[in-house]
């Protein structure tokens, strides 16, 4: 008979610095786990990923390694060994490594060799690099054992390969940004496996962490590049993988090939489970928000709903002198729709008595973006009011084209604890829109059917702070300011190049003063989750008070 492997790949939720949940539910997988062999759970899974500065606390440190003991002590029943992530002291160094537990005790370590120090990462900060790692042997196979960043260069699995390795098993904490499935698989994984000739397994971790959100989507390749076993993606999965050995080669047999979301469903359900996430780890009852009848607070709506059920999800209309009859009724049927609690609080009283008070200091002055800006902010705090007194986190609704060039009001609509278009352009909030009135997300609590009216999202844009006001007024049409801030934001192009592209170039100067200018703003936003390359706040840090211009 051939000798066999079951492989299990435990795709995992965590919760950073939380190290007895996080291994309480590796035990309960293990239990689950009767006749598997070796249960593979994500990169730094004991202490959770990423973990930042958390990671500086001694006490974090030793808390671990009694842990890890621990954990090991628990295979000494016969069963299934673990590999398990965590961090480790050698040499009075730290390390991001991983361990085989295995007849009660840690059978091997091994050590991340190439350490992330760009966009969301900075291992630099905290590790320092392992040598080169060598392959483990476990019940008739040599596993190598790169760990998530190791298998985005070469070198590691390459030498794993002339040391003897059979199988590559590699830990990640692989943040979603849009289209990385691919790349993880296409770009990465089967060039490594064809490279060396060895099959790979990649486990991924699930679920929201502040700004980043893990997508899952675990895999398996073989040797010629095949796809053999593929995870979901937005939801833990716990799957056996059987190997067989013929000759000098494993094999995996066959597994499940889930299908992964595709565009734009993929960033919608991003944003559902990292506002999920955030609002339960952090204990939140529920979230309010105000529901203007226009697109971003309608699917930030949406988005609220399918993340945590209509009746968590309290909207509030706040109309003013300015809000239209049209942006009413839109509102009221969003949250008709969507199954939630609408009450409407107008802000007309709040609006005289400021006018009233600040009557004497404002005398020989015409109004302006002032006034424009007080009716937000009165909105703010009404919503910060309620979010005080009742318990629910704010969700603030801002989308990415807003934020970049400051058509926003600081401590008015930006007030919230939690963003989930922070890093969605105008574009993408139309896209969604559409898509998630015409489908439902598979790890959506909301409704089928539609989720806002159609006018929503065909009705000019406008923040109706002033008689007649339209978003165009202030700003270029959304396709072409979001061609140019992907240009300045994503790919720090100047203003000439986007000008040779074809851009106009008095709206792209203005474009890059303004994105320049509401840096101030930006920092203080409330976080969000990250989609693209680029986000505001991880990736893109730009001082606030600098000189250099393009134009």
């Amino acid at each position: 008979m051939p000798e066999t492997l079951i492989i299990t790949l435990a795709q995992l939720n965590q919760k950073v610095g939380d190290l007895a949940a996080n291994a309480a539910a590796m035990l309960a997988v293990r239990e689950r786990a009767e006749g598997s062999d070796l249960i593979v759970y994500p990169e730094l899974q004991l202490i959770g990923y990423p973990p930042e500065d958390l990671i500086q606390k001694p006490a974090l440190i030793e808390r671990a390694a009694i842990a890890l003991d621990a954990l090991a002590a628990a295979t000494a029943d016969g069963g299934p060994a673990m590999l398990v992530g965590s961090v480790f002291v050698r040499d009075g160094a730290l390390h991001n490594g991983v361990a085989l537990l295995d007849q009660g005790k840690v059978a091997a370590v091994r050590f991340k060799v190439e350490l992330p120090n760009y966009g969301t990462f900075d291992e630099k900060r905290y590790f320092l690099p392992g040598p080169l790692p060598e392959p483990v042997p476990f019940r008739g196979a040599m596993l190598g054992l790169p760990i998530c960043e190791d298998i985005w260069h070469a070198p590691v699995c390459r030498h794993l390969a002339e040391q003897g390795a059979e199988i590559f098993i590699c830990i990640n904490g692989s943040p979603y940004e849009i289209d990385k499935d691919e790349l993880r698989i296409e770009g990465v994984a089967k060039r490594r496996a064809i490279d060396t000739g060895i099959p790979l397994v990649f486990v991924n971790r699930v679920g929201g962490q502040d700004e980043v959100v893990f997508d899952g989507a675990s895999f398996v390749v073989g040797p010629e590049g095949a796809l053999w076993t593929q995870l979901p993606d937005w939801e833990e999965a716990i799957v056996d993988t059987v190997w067989e050995k013929s000759g000098s080669r494993w094999r995996c047999q066959p597994g499940v090939v889930c299908e992964l979301a595709e565009h734009p469903e993929d960033i919608y359900c991003a944003m559902v489970l990292a506002l999920r996430d955030y609002v339960n780890t952090n204990r939140f009852p529920g979230v309010v928000l105000g529901l203007s009848g226009g697109i971003d607070s309608a699917i930030c709506a949406a988005i609220a709903v399918d993340a945590l059920g209509p009746e968590r999800v309290w909207c509030v209309m706040m109309p003013s002198a300015y809000t239209s009859a049209e942006s009413l009724e839109d509102a009221e049927a969003c949250a008709k729709m969507l199954g939630v609690r609408l009450d409407t609080i107008p802000i007309v009283p709040a609006v005289d008595a400021f006018a009233e008070m600040l009557a004497p200091t404002f005398e020989g002055r015409s109004p302006d973006l002032t006034e424009e800006n007080l009716q937000s902010r009165i909105r703010g705090t009404t919503l910060m009011a309620l979010s005080n007194k009742f318990g629910p986190m704010l969700v603030t609704t801002g989308n990415k084209s807003e934020m970049s060039v400051g058509y926003a009001t600081i401590y008015g609509d930006m007030n919230g604890g939690y963003n989930p278009l922070k890093d969605a352009y105008k574009t993408t909030v139309f896209a969604i829109s559409r898509w998630r009135n015409a489908a439902r997300p598979k790890i959506g609590l909301g409704p089928e059917g539609m989720v806002m009216p159609e006018r929503i999202i065909t009705k000019p844009p406008s923040a109706e702070l002033r008689p007649d006001q339209k978003d165009s007024d202030s700003l270029p049409d959304y396709a072409v300011l979001d061609s140019i801030l992907l240009g300045l934001v994503e790919h720090e192009k100047s203003v000439d190049q986007l000008v040779a592209e074809g851009f106009d170039h008095a709206t792209v100067a203005r474009i890059e003063r303004l994105l320049n200018v509401a840096e101030y703003k930006r920092r203080q936003a409330p976080p969000g989750v990250k989609l693209g390359m680029r986000n505001f706040g991880r990736d893109r840090r730009y001082p606030i008070t600098h000189g250099f211009r393009t134009a």
